[in-house]
Order: C-alpha cells, then sequence, then structure tokens
C-alpha cells in the first residue's frame, strides 16, 4: 500500500468517528487489531484492548464517559505503514463536569489496508484530573 492510500484509510476512521458511526470504524481495523489508550485505572476507556469487539467497548465507555466539544487531527505524517496524526481535543468528563484540554498524537500501523495496531500518546494527567471527583 502507498502512503496515500494508508492516510485515506486512517482519515476515514476519523470521519466515521466525527459521525459517531463505529461500525465504521471497525471496518478499518484488522480483526486482531491492538488499541491501546495509556492511561491510569480512573480514565474509564484507558488501556489495552484487543480485536473488534473489545475497540467497540472502548467507544461506548468513551462515549458514555466524555463529551467532546472540540476534536481536531490537525495533521497526518506517513511513513511506510504508520500513519501519526497529530491533533487536539477538548473533552468535558461527564460524570464531574470537569473539562481538558488534550493535545494528542496517534499512531496507526497498518498492514494490507487494515490497521494492525494503534496507540494514543496525550495529555493523561489532564484527563485524570477532569475525572477525579475532586
Amino acid at each position: 500500500m502507498s502512503e496515500s492510500d494508508n492516510t485515506k484509510v486512517v482519515e476515514s476512521i476519523f470521519a466515521n468517528f466525527g459521525r459517531g458511526d463505529v461500525p465504521g470504524v471497525l471496518a478499518a481495523l484488522a480483526e486482531d487489531v491492538e488499541w491501546l489508550i495509556p492511561g491510569p485505572s480512573i480514565i474509564p476507556y484507558a488501556g489495552l484492548r484487543r480485536g473488534h469487539e473489545e475497540v467497540a467497548q472502548f467507544f461506548m465507555a468513551l462515549g458514555g464517559a466524555v463529551e467532546f466539544e472540540q476534536f481536531e487531527p490537525r495533521e497526518f505524517v506517513a511513513q511506510g505503514d504508520t500513519i501519526i496524526v497529530l491533533g487536539f481535543e477538548r473533552g468535558r468528563v461527564r460524570a464531574t463536569e470537569k473539562v481538558f484540554d488534550n493535545p494528542w498524537a496517534m499512531r496507526f500501523q497498518l498492514r494490507r489496508r487494515r490497521v494492525v495496531s494503534f496507540r494514543s500518546y496525550e495529555d493523561t494527567a489532564a484527563v485524570a484530573a477532569a475525572f477525579s471527583p475532586q
């Protein structure tokens, strides 16, 4: 696959996420995908997930926990089968009503037009603070 083709796959993931189309996101993932959102246990959607079912559970946990006021992928950087996306989000934690600003980087590893590995790099301290009831 070309870097351009791989970038289009990742762009489609963001477009589907923006529409709330989780099945559309899952269609771009390999069946054995590894999906990692690092962070402490106070963040209900943090952790490693494997496969479509567990990634779908991630999106349910995320949607139940956070309302996004802003979510912007800003730059796509391609190198072979790896796509790095730099972006920003502002979210409101539903349980605490606290807002967090979170600049992030996301790494997508592709094989045959499917994402086999995803990892997010973000300001987990800011997100965890927004989940904290104090």
